[in-house]
């Protein structure tokens, strides 16, 4: 498991065995999980987040959209 990035208590995050899958990131916060697609950028899942929460994290993986994928890239080889 690689974290990318953390805001507060909200971490973002993706898995080291998901290299066959598209780029995507999973963001806890807690008990609460979401992820998100990175191209283009959409909602996939969520538990426990509250969706005025779940649109704060959207906003998020736009604003750091390259820098989730570049890390992705880095990381799997892609």
């Amino acid at each position: 498991m690689r974290t990318i990035r953390k805001f507060g208590s909200t971490r973002y995050f993706f898995f080291s065995n998901e290299g066959d899958e598209p780029p995507h990131v999973h963001v806890e916060d807690g008990e609460a999980l979401a992820e998100f697609w990175l191209q283009p950028v959409a909602f996939m899942s969520s538990h426990k987040f509250p969706n005025h929460k779940l649109r704060k994290i959207e906003r998020g993986v736009r604003t750091n959209q390259l820098l989730f994928l570049k890390a992705w890239h880095e990381h799997f080889g892609t």
